[in-house]
């Protein structure tokens, strides 16, 4: 039509009787060419339709000049079959590329916390959607395990603790953290307290083997908690990264000096005005990066500048995810601003996909003041409103107690993760019992047994789909409509939340095909008359396999029975 090439869109009607597909792109092009914008989307259909067409039932102008679009059910149909086979949604997109996402990240020696949460389930949601995407991944867990704050912690153990008592508690990270909130208690009151601490990290930087030995000590206690809870959160690092536990901050200790180096053949690495080394970027497009104190300790710019240096040589991704709260991103935007300068990585390459933060009615919690909450109160809790909810339906369950063991906690860890990526990351949650452990509405729970409903139905009647006939799409109900016009569009969801790290879009998704299914369930029987009904029985297998992968993308379990 020798029309100019614009930026338009295409999207999904909000409204299903307004067409499956709407584009903007007739009103884009008026402005352009200075025609009406309905005459002109009228002329664009007409070529369009000159053109056999075995995807749209018909293509319409609407509104001020947009072109909907309608599919055929025989387009649907096609997908649907297609949706009941295994694989599903996934594509090759990020075929040949390498991806590595850090997540999860806790500092040893402290609380794995309901903060530390977030990033560990929704990190975790994006390696698995960016596998699903083609992408080669490999997850990490970068490790709070070097800084001054060791200094305190061995100051603490040497001056009050017992290490046979931290050795044999259930917990030590709460011995450590008792400990380490002593400290600071009583440095307020001795603040010659600091300067033994400092001495104690000069010693642990310089290899002191005491210092190393309680050191290490506190890493190994410090997994002892960790391990219990990545293993009941199913959460998993590549093993490659120290045996799945993560590079730590200490692994790149003896790398910095390299980093150091560096830095100091570039012009807009200075002294700062009381003696620090800092980046200044050009413009001010960031306020500077202290990269040594004055006193020439390191800094966590100069830890992960050599930890994404290691990555690069040993490596060579093409993207790199850090899953970090909100408020640090100020600092990524200058790592990553850094690493473009040094030539590195270019744009794109490097992606903060930022959290919100749980705040708390009761004010800020802080691990000097010991208010913080345990992650592992949190998972028992979960735990336990879990089998609440399984006593109402015990009596139609017809199982062990292990077995209920084993699918209570599966409701219990979806309803958090699903707390945690049913909404846009950057979102803020309120703490709260009630609204953190919900297995109504819109929950994990609901599509998990809306999973299972659909399971019982294929196993009640175990047909190879390959047996099915399917009847030409004609008087289809209403139920049956609202699922094809649904299941088709799984695909597209896969694509656009690897492409933009938001595993809320299908979590938004999956809870929206689960409510029609259920309307579906309510008004179309499978078996009726002594029949199957092939169509239905293929949507319910769509819908199980849909559901169960949608499930998994966001790392919960899609239980066959509920």
């Amino acid at each position: 039509m020798d029309l100019p090439s614009v930026e338009f869109s295409v999207e999904h009607p909000k409204e299903e009787s307004h067409g499956d597909y709407s584009t903007n792109v007739a009103m884009i092009l008026s402005k352009q060419v200075g025609k009406n914008p309905r005459e002109l989307a009228s002329k664009i259909v007409a070529e369009i339709n000159k053109v056999q067409n075995l995807v749209f039932e018909k293509i319409e102008v609407a509104g001020a000049g947009f072109i909907n679009f309608y599919l055929k059910n025989e387009f649907f149909l096609e997908q649907a079959k297609k949706a009941t086979e295994v694989g599903y949604g996934s594509n090759d997109m990020g075929k040949g590329k390498l991806a590595i996402v850090e997540y999860s990240s806790p500092n040893i020696a402290k609380p794995f916390t309901i903060g530390h949460l977030r990033s560990t389930v929704i990190g975790d949601a994006v390696a698995n959607l960016l596998a699903a995407n083609g992408w080669e991944v490999k997850r990490d867990n970068h490790l709070g395990d070097w800084g001054t704050q060791f200094g305190k912690q061995i100051a603490a153990i040497k001056k009050w603790g017992d290490i046979r008592q931290i050795e044999a508690a259930e917990n030590p990270v709460k011995e450590l953290v008792a400990l380490y909130v002593k400290f600071h208690e009583e440095a307020e009151k001795d603040p010659t307290l600091d300067d033994v601490a400092r001495e104690w990290f000069v010693k642990l930087e310089k290899g002191d083997k005491e210092a190393r030995d309680l050191w290490q000590k506190c890493i190994d206690w410090s997994w002892k908690e960790f391990s219990r809870i990545y293993e009941f959160l199913e959460i998993h690092h590549s093993e490659e990264f120290n045996h799945g536990r993560g590079l730590g901050e200490s692994f790149f200790e003896d790398k910095m000096g390299e980093i150091i180096k560096l830095l100091e053949t570039k012009d807009w690495y200075k002294e700062g005005k009381e003696g620090a080394k800092l980046v200044f970027f050009p413009h001010d497009k960031y306020s500077p990066a202290m990269i040594l104190k004055k006193d020439g300790a390191t800094l966590y710019h100069t830890r992960d500048l050599a930890t994404d240096k290691y990555r690069l040589d040993q490596y060579h991704p093409d993207l790199i995810v850090n899953e970090v709260g909100a408020e640090q991103q100020l600092y990524f935007q200058q790592l990553y601003e850094i690493e473009k300068m040094l030539g590195w990585y270019s744009d794109g390459q490097r992606v903060h996909v930022m959290h919100g933060m749980y705040r708390f009615k009761e004010g800020k919690r802080s691990t000097r003041k010991g208010n913080v909450i345990w992650l592992d109160e949190v998972l028992s809790e979960a735990g336990k409103k879990a089998f609440e909810m399984m006593d109402l339906a015990k009596k139609h369950l017809n199982k062990s107690a292990a077995e209920q063991a084993v699918l209570g906690k599966k409701i219990g860890i979806g309803a958090l993760k699903w707390n945690d990526l049913k909404g846009e990351a950057r979102r803020d949650i309120v703490f709260d019992w009630e609204e953190i452990l919900n297995m109504k509405g819109t929950s994990g729970p609901f599509v998990q047994y809306t999973c299972a409903r659909a399971s019982s139905i294929l196993k009640k009647f175990k047909i190879e789909l390959n047996h099915l006939i399917i009847e030409p799409l004609d008087n289809l109900v209403e139920q049956e409509t609202s699922i094809l016009r649904w299941i088709y569009r799984y695909p597209e969801v896969v694509s656009e939340a690897g492409e933009h790290y938001a595993p809320h879009l299908v979590a938004t998704y999956i809870y929206e095909l689960a409510s029609r299914f259920n309307s579906f369930y309510q008004a179309c029987r499978v078996e009726e008359h002594g029949e199957v009904n092939d169509l239905r029985y293929m949507l319910t297998q769509a819908t199980a396999n849909v559901l169960s992968s949608g499930l998994n993308l966001l790392g919960i379990q899609a239980p066959e029975e509920m």
